[in-house]
């Protein structure tokens, strides 16, 4: 570290807001993550606090009557001047286009290296700012902190060990391997405020399925933070021509005709070149699965792969028809020259043998393939098979839609312990939206097959009524694990969902057709909307605003009063805070 009488001003400049002081049991919720690296190992990760605001209908940028501005240029001014930083020490990494907003992804920077887990997002709408997020490292002003602080710092920005060096600190911390994605240098926030330069390398376990990002100190070689990719979670009928060549113009099996191989999907048991071949000409697929058997029997597992490769390639195409495209960072192998980085379709190992009684889902950033891996349940004689309970699966996959469109495309935004609650949260919620038939609203269940029990694998089904599901806002008071914070905010969205199909209505074709007007069509596009434009590492405030503004952006704030009515309902009223319950809804609500 440099000296602190050398390196005030960028001491100033980089000081964080984060506390060093002892933290209220649920408090680093928003900002921290304790992760089980590998047995003997646990990081406590730090991520500086995100704030978020939004605009209605927009407010005015500096560079707006330009008429040459552009999206970087506008950006980068807002920014600076609406942090009172330096044009300099801004970046615009990504951006991504939807029919409504146009988004971009920030670093904040320092002699032109990045910071990891300082970054940016703003959402422009007919040339005026709608929301703008930041947990950029923010200036501190106070005098007496001069004194009082002068351990803060920022590391040299030349390492003073290679990249293999640092490559070999990960691998033998992390317990795995290098796997030769392009090593890059970046700054590191920590929490008490020092900067830390570090080499940024994958590490994975073939054998345990870990995939991290890991920061090395570039000049200790100790590793500091890391990134998990990984997610984890906790009657059949014969379709023709399932695939929507308007999401997918090239049909499913542009890259693997006659095989579970595709331009969004492969799926396979064991190896990739261990697909299901075709049951007869044409694509054709008809494995008819014995429940008696084994999964593992040929019939049993061409159904998996079949099913698997079925249900992914769905989910790619409503999901691409409500926004999650090439250019707001999805998986495909040929984008077809619309945007963002290709050669990353979903992979789907079936069957996977690294584990029982689960399945997972590892979101790197666009361009490296999301790897999803299905598990056996034995919880059953004859076990189930996990690629065969559809919920399952559409949780997994969603993961990766979160993943993606939170942040940038950069796979590093749902890491603290609240973001990543909610990650398993939107799972549910989407799964949730797939299963719905009519305009009812059910209560929902996830995970029944696998375990063969109608309580499903979750603590309540997700209801409208209290009584069933207490779960709330203020439930995070005392909620520690991600899937148990995850059932607070799929409930919430479980009754934002029934709210909007109580005043539209339901459409049955909602899945192939976004433009209808009805409370299921309505309720996915809001939901995708706002994973664009949420902060890194959101909270569940943070996301309710976003979908707020999604909104004022795509209906003009028509559904404002019913979005915060069921919010509120949750304890996400315009009081709420610090996990504290509050059902006050704006005025004129």
């Amino acid at each position: 570290m440099t000296k602190f009488f050398t390196s005030v001003l960028l001491a100033i400049a980089y000081a964080g807001t984060a506390s060093a002081a002892p933290w209220p049991a649920s408090s680093k919720h928003t900002t921290h993550r304790l992760r089980q690296v590998t047995r003997d190992l646990e990081i406590e990760t730090f991520h500086p606090a995100s704030t978020f605001e939004t605009f209605g209908s927009g407010v005015d940028h500096p560079l707006q009557k330009r008429a040459d501005e552009d999206l970087k240029q506008s950006a980068i001014s807002f920014v600076s001047k609406r942090l009172s930083v330096d044009p300099s020490t801004v970046n615009l990494r990504t951006q991504a286009v939807t029919d409504t907003v146009t988004h971009a992804f920030l670093t904040q920077q320092h002699e032109g290296i990045p910071f990891a887990n300082a970054v940016a997002n703003i959402a422009f709408k007919d040339n005026k700012i709608v929301s703008f997020g930041s947990s950029f490292v923010k200036p501190e002003v106070a005098m007496v902190w001069l004194i009082l602080d002068l351990s803060a710092s920022i590391a040299p920005s030349t390492p003073s060990i290679t990249v293999e060096q640092a490559i070999s600190s990960a691998e033998k911390t992390l317990q795995g391997k290098f796997n030769d994605h392009p090593a890059t240098l970046e700054f590191l926030v920590r929490e008490d405020n020092s900067v830390a330069l570090t080499h940024v390398v994958q590490i994975e376990n073939a054998e345990t399925g870990a995939w991290f990002e890991a920061f090395v100190d570039a000049h200790s070689g100790e590793v500091l933070s890391v990134t998990d990719f990984v997610a984890k979670a906790s009657g059949f009928q014969v379709l023709t021509n399932p695939q929507d060549t308007t999401a997918s113009p090239s049909g499913w099996h542009s890259t693997g005709s006659g095989t579970t191989t595709g331009n969004n999907v492969i799926t396979f048991k064991g190896s990739q070149t261990s697909t299901t071949q075709q049951s007869g000409t044409g694509d054709v697929f008809n494995f008819v699965q014995n429940p008696s058997q084994a999964p593992t029997v040929q019939a049993n597992l061409d159904a998996a792969r079949t099913n698997a490769f079925y249900l992914v390639n769905t989910v790619h195409d409503f999901t691409y028809r409500y926004g999650f495209t090439e250019r707001t960072f999805n998986f495909q192998q040929n984008n077809f020259g619309n945007g963002g980085a290709q050669n990353d379709r979903v992979t789907v190992s079936v069957q996977d043998s690294a584990g029982l009684n689960n399945a997972d889902f590892a979101t790197p950033a666009d361009g490296q393939s999301g790897r999803m891996r299905m598990f056996l349940w034995d919880e059953t004689n004859p076990e189930r098979d996990g690629a065969l309970e559809n919920d399952i699966v559409v949780h997994e996959n969603t993961h990766g839609v979160t993943n993606r469109m939170t942040g940038g495309g950069t796979g590093r935004c749902l890491q603290t312990q609240e973001a990543g609650g909610m990650g398993e949260g939107w799972s549910d919620a989407m799964a949730d939206w797939t299963e719905k038939t009519s305009s009812a609203v059910p209560d929902y269940i996830m995970g029944q097959y696998v375990i063969n029990d109608s309580g499903g694998i979750r603590s309540h089904p997700y209801s409208t009524s209290a009584s069933v599901n207490p779960l709330t806002y203020g439930s995070l008071a005392t909620l520690n694990e991600v899937h148990d914070i995850g059932e607070a905010w799929a409930n919430t969205l479980h009754n934002v969902y029934a709210a909007l199909v109580s005043a539209h209505g339901w459409s049955a074709t909602a899945r192939t057709n976004p433009n209808g007007t009805e409370g299921n069509v309505v309720h996915l596009h809001l939901f995708l909307d706002a994973l664009l434009l949420q902060p890194c590492n959101p909270t569940f405030l943070t996301a309710r605003d976003a979908w707020i503004q999604a909104d004022a952006n795509r209906y003009g704030g028509a559904n404002r009063c019913t979005l915060w009515r069921a919010f509120a309902s949750k304890g996400l009223g315009v009081n709420a805070s610090n996990h504290r319950n509050d059902a006050t809804v704006p005025s004129g609500c």
